[in-house]
Formats: C-alpha cells, structure tokens, sequence
C-alpha cells in the first residue's frame, strides 16, 4: 500500500509518498479500505514540529477516515461494511493511507446519506463538538450559546448540534462567513474583526471555545452566573480555571476520544437531517502538500478532505 510519509519536521513539502506493508490485524480490529481521509489543523502542527505527539520522525500522519473493511477480527464489523471513525487517537493511527487498521469500536458504519468525503470530515470536529456541548455543557432547550469561530470545522458543526438541542446560537465570524454560519442555523452572528464580543452579548449561558488566548479568557464576561465555558485549546491553564471558579463559573477542557455512542449519535442527526458537514475543499492523495497548505493559511470554511 501507499502512504504518505515523512522523514523530517517542516512545511508541506516535507509530506512524501511511499510504499508500505499492509497493516496486520489483532483481535477485535479491522483491516479499512481507505476512501477518505479527513484533514485536521492539528495535523499541520504536528507535521511542523510544534509538539511532539506522535514523537519524532519517521511517522504517518491522521486519523479521519472513511472506507471500507476488506478484513474483520471482530464480530462487531464484516469485510463489505463501509465505515468511518477517528481510530487510536492520541496514538499515531496511521491515518494517511490507502489501507488502515482500526479497533473495530473506533468505527461506525457509515449512513447512506453521507458520502466517504463527508464521512471522514466528521469524527475529529464532531467528537469535539459533541463532547463539549452534549457531555460537559449539557445544553439544552433554551440555553444561550456562544460559538467561537463558527464557520470553522468544529465551529460549523458545533452550531448544528446547538441548535438540535434547542440552543439560541450566537456565533462570531467573520462577514465574509456571515451567511455560511446562517445557513446552518446560527442566530445572531458577531463579527469579530469589527465587534468586541464582550460588548455585543450578555448572559450566556455556555461558551464553546476553540480559539484559547484572549478569546477564551475575556468569555468570562459575556456569562451569566454560574456559565460555562467549554474550550478545546486552554484545558490545562490552571490560572485562568481558577479565575473562572473564584467567579463562579465553571470551566471544562475538552480532550476528544473514540466514542462510538457519540459518533452513533451524530450519524442520529445526519439522518435526521439535523447536521450536515462542509468540506470547502478536496483533493487527490498524491496533492496533499497543497492540501497542508491551505491548513497553514487557516481561516477555512468547514473541512479539507483527501480522496483516494
């Protein structure tokens, strides 16, 4: 098999094809077919070295896949069933690849009503974003809801999930993405480049944060007594945990992880036509530097994708 490699940390050009043995299989895994492989900003800073997650080079990159098992060691899955997961993460997954082994419970069959290339958009943002909105926030019916860079990949889904709940969602973006984010359900839009979001809302009830910095920091003020505020980015800051709790608010680090009932439940919302996924962009396996690059630029409008 094919996979894109690379023996060194830089830009994108340091992301080589090359030939690999297949994968073999262990009990309770399953041998995919790779159709689609979803790209991640978290992907790019790996590639450059910013931390050393998967450790140091050689390694293969992603985890957003969609395909079809060609072997099964699992009664959960058989070889036909198409699929898509997030498998191993934290651990190196091997994701860039034409064949991909998985624990069978890192998956879930894919619905007919997502192709491979949405499929693999999915798991990564739409872990994050349910974990953050359905299992640490709790929202429900009626709640106000602040989400940070909506038009992103989280950020677009994220409004989706809101809204399902029965969230009032206010989102920021920038105007370029204004009606991106109105199109999938947001309610008021907050531009960002000329609106502080601190004087434009007030008594919110739960901030989805996947920005870190300032932006999660200065969210204190837009909540109301006892919010809270869920990011993606500044988990671990213990001064700013503290600030939040001496205010009396709560604050929660969101850490993704395979979760096949979370998973099952966005395929729920596909199928009900409650979520849909935005890739802005795809690309052949052998284009995956230009793919990087666009990941470097940000500023994206839902997902990038790699098809094989």
């Amino acid at each position: 098999m094919r996979v894109i490699t690379q023996q060194t940390l830089g830009g994108p050009e340091v992301l080589t094809i090359a030939d690999a043995p297949d994968p073999q299989l262990l009990p309770t895994e399953v041998l995919v077919r790779v159709k689609a492989i979803g790209l991640n900003p978290l992907e790019a800073r790996l590639r450059a070295g910013e931390f050393p997650l998967i450790g140091q080079p050689p390694f293969v990159l992603g985890w957003d896949i969609s395909g079809v098992v060609e072997e099964a060691q699992t009664w959960r899955l058989r070889p036909g069933d198409e699929v898509f997961g997030m498998p191993m993460f934290p651990r190196a997954a091997n994701g860039y690849a034409e064949v991909v082994s998985s624990p069978a419970l890192h998956l879930v069959r894919k619905p007919a009503s997502l192709s491979h290339v949405e499929a693999a958009a999915l798991p990564i943002v739409g872990l994050t974003a349910w974990h953050g909105l359905v299992d640490l926030a709790d929202v429900s019916e009626g709640d106000r809801v602040l989400i940070h860079a909506g038009g992103g990949g989280v950020g677009h889904i994220a409004i989706q999930i809101a809204k399902a709940l029965g969230a009032h969602v206010i989102t920021t973006a920038g105007e370029s993405k204004r009606r991106f984010v109105e199109g999938f359900g947001a309610d008021e839009v907050i531009d960002y480049t000329a609106v502080d979001f601190t004087e434009a809302v007030r008594d919110i009830d739960v901030v989805l944060d996947t920005i870190g910095g300032a932006t999660v920091e200065r969210s204190l003020d837009v909540l109301r007594p006892g919010g809270h505020v869920v990011t993606a980015v500044a988990e671990g800051d213990s001064k700013l945990i503290a600030r939040y709790e001496a205010a009396g608010m709560r604050f929660s680090g969101i850490a993704v992880d395979q979760d096949p009932v979370a998973l099952r439940g966005l395929v729920e919302l596909v199928e009900q036509g409650k979520l849909r996924v935005h890739v802005q962009e795809t690309f052949p396996f052998e284009r995956v530097a230009d793919a990087h690059r666009l990941l470097d630029a940000g500023h994206l409008q839902g997902k990038l994708v790699l098809t094989l």
